[in-house]
């Protein structure tokens, strides 16, 4: 029978408490993991609530990622509380979408900061961890990594660089560290359905979106966490500097309008 069981390992997500980190941990959740999350907010017992009811141990730490010393604190009370870090999923991040003559030169360093540099701080911070236990690192990217629309500069800049960060991360760091990427096309959270409500008719922009996917759906984030599971296991441990695009198919339809 085909079984993920992660019990005794530690995954450590960043943006843990929302939309697809949360999808995340809940997969590795129900996979028998133990879960260290953080976000930029506080104590979220929410959060830590719905991983218990899995069975999971689980610690949740207050920290933007764009800072070091949270980072570091971070990995520190992960380590200290599980004794160590087998899994981190790099998932935190949000959409800078300024344009490219519109974007300032803080519009695009902050970006830069939070979408690019923050997943190899992490990654570093994590490393003699991960090394001990021949652990996975998995970047989350985003389907703008291989195309995109006007206006989505510079967002779109620091995903495709991810991808080469994770070929360099899977090179320089193996045999030791595996490290895969990531890039969701069109998921159903919290932050998307805000995007769908900026309209007169949210209903009708949310099936225009559904139209441009030959699956005729868009994505969960469970199944984007279902996905960290598989990727993180053995049975992908062939799998290295690769990022998969997951977007119901957009990308191989050619689009009319």
């Amino acid at each position: 029978m085909f079984q993920i069981d992660f019990s005794g390992k530690t995954v450590l997500i960043s943006g843990a408490n929302a939309g697809l980190g949360l999808g995340i941990a809940r997969q590795m959740a129900k996979a028998g993991a133990n879960i260290s999350g953080c976000a930029r907010g506080g104590e979220d017992a929410v959060f830590k609530k719905e991983m218990m009811q899995y069975g999971a141990r689980v610690l949740y730490t207050k920290c933007d990622v764009t800072c070091q010393t949270d980072l570091e604190n971070f990995v520190a009370r992960t380590v200290e509380r599980f004794g160590g870090v087998d899994i981190l999923i790099s998932n935190a991040g949000a959409n800078v979408f300024t344009g490219a003559d519109k974007s300032t030169d803080d519009d695009w360093q902050n970006n830069m900061e939070l979408n690019l540099a923050s997943h190899w701080r992490l990654a570093k911070l994590c490393k003699p961890y991960l090394e001990k236990n021949n652990g996975v690192i998995i970047i989350m990217s985003s389907n703008h990594a291989y195309y995109t629309i006007p206006g989505c500069f510079p967002y779109n800049i620091s995903k495709t660089a991810l991808t080469a960060l994770v070929q360099s991360l899977s090179i320089e760091w193996s045999p030791f560290i595996r490290t895969v990427g990531i890039a969701p096309g069109f998921i159903d959270t919290p932050g998307n359905q805000k995007w769908f409500d900026s309209f007169s008719d949210p209903e009708a922009e949310r099936q225009k979106t559904i139209d441009l996917h030959p699956v005729k759906r868009i994505g969960t984030v469970d199944e984007i966490g279902g996905w960290c599971v598989f990727l993180a296991s053995e049975y992908a441990s062939f799998s290295s500097g690769t990022t998969y695009l997951i977007d119901g198919g957009r990308s191989a339809l050619m689009q009319q309008k």
